[in-house]
């Protein structure tokens, strides 16, 4: 059975998945900012390629064509840090204006990688053990050469004639645990036992703590695709801040960020509507330190000039149909998570135990508490994903 899964292609996790909405990267952070709230999609794929036209024309014979690549991909979340910063508070419309390298350039290189259908999955998870956080695999599209160039003036989803998906961590454990038997018994030891609790590499800040402090943090748990937890005085789990929940935010809560503490923030980001006391504070304190520009978009953005209507206009039915914060659909069957809702498990807890809660609630890391709260660590789906692979050579 072991060699039976080695043996399967990357082409196989790729039935059903959608091609990748894409962006190039000559474009500017508004045009992603504007891209994300379109298509409604989490990430979007931005590509060397300037010009559509550039990378789906037909190539002509002796001429050098360098390929179109991926080099990365964006998220509301990397546009709320790059807003947050003071300067780019002070003149928001400024920093929109700038090219979306700029929000790739604080991320460390291979995180996105290109690999061919036909790889198969061992190549694929050492890859992503490598670093990775994304594979780039061409999809089997049955065109013709006329289909594929009339599809090609309509459609920003072709690159180099050809539609491309991409393969996540999550993908590939969602793969594994499909086959959890193979694995036995490792995925009924505890966590703790098979020493994948990454007790020292975690990001944290206090309630009390600034939320700008964390502001880098926030982009460190983007990159190794965990959170960042937010701890009492006893060092006690109370919440987190999670990249997933703000990536169904808006952009205003680069203007929180900027103003409250970690706490009030971790509030403020639990509504699909923030509560009027903290509009107001963070209204406020924009006003304190003279950040105009900022108080406008905020004002724009959740028409906070007319506050009063906010408790009357709440309803249910948004959140009985799954509705991001922002009125779109989540995108998964779990909607949109609260970080009330802190995803925890215990070190006796067994591995296959935390893969199918991860999984179930749709995030790439899980916390490990003591019975009293008290934090000891995180697993991420990259620690799960070493320990199978181990677990695979070992029975090869």
């Amino acid at each position: 059975m072991a060699v039976s899964i080695l043996s399967h292609e990357v082409s196989d996790l790729c039935l059903g998945k959608p091609a990748l909405s894409s962006l190039s990267a000559s474009a500017t952070v508004g045009d992603a900012l504007s891209a994300l709230k379109r298509s409604g999609d989490l990430f979007l794929s931005v590509w060397s390629c300037d010009r559509l036209h550039h990378c789906n024309s037909p190539r002509p014979d002796k001429v050098d064509f360098e390929e179109c690549k991926c080099v990365g991909k964006v998220c509301l979340v990397d546009v709320i840090c790059f807003l947050s910063g003071e300067e780019n508070l002070k003149n928001p419309g400024k920093a929109l204006q700038e090219p979306v390298s700029v929000l790739l350039n604080s991320k460390v290189p291979g995180l996105v990688r290109h690999l061919e259908p036909h790889a198969n999955l061992l190549d694929a998870i050492d890859v992503i053990l490598g670093g990775a956080q994304n594979l780039v695999i061409p999809l089997h599209n049955p065109f013709t050469r006329k289909k594929l160039l009339s599809k090609s003036a309509a459609n920003s989803t072709l690159h180099n004639n050809r539609e491309y998906c991409w393969l996540a961590q999550e993908d590939i454990i969602r793969y594994l645990l499909n086959s959890i038997g193979v694995f036995s018994p490792t995925p009924n030891h505890t966590i703790e036992s098979l020493d994948i609790i990454d007790s020292e590499s975690f990001f944290t800040v206090h309630y009390d703590d600034p939320a700008s402090s964390a502001l880098p943090l926030i982009s460190q748990s983007l990159i190794k695709q965990t959170s960042v937890a937010i701890l009492d005085t006893d060092g006690k789990l109370v919440g987190e801040i999670s990249p997933f929940t703000l990536n169904f935010c808006d952009a205003t809560v680069a203007a929180a960020i900027a103003t409250l503490s970690a706490g009030e923030l971790m509030a403020y980001i639990d509504f699909r509507d923030p509560p009027e006391d903290l509009l107001w504070l963070v209204k406020d304190r924009l006003e304190e330190r003279n950040l105009g520009p900022a108080l406008d978009l905020i004002e724009e953005e959740s028409g906070i000039s007319s506050l009063s209507s906010y408790s009357s206009f709440s309803s249910s039915s948004d959140e009985e149909f799954g509705m991001g914060r922002s009125g779109g659909i989540a995108g998964n069957s779990a909607g949109v998570r609260s970080t009330a809702q802190t995803i925890v498990c215990y070190p006796w807890s067994s591995l296959v135990a935390v893969m199918i809660q991860a999984l179930s609630h749709r995030v790439s890391c899980t916390w490990v508490i003591e019975e009293d709260g008290t934090l000891v660590g995180v697993v991420t789906f990259a620690g799960m994903i070493k320990v199978l692979r181990e677990r695979l050579k070992s029975t090869a």
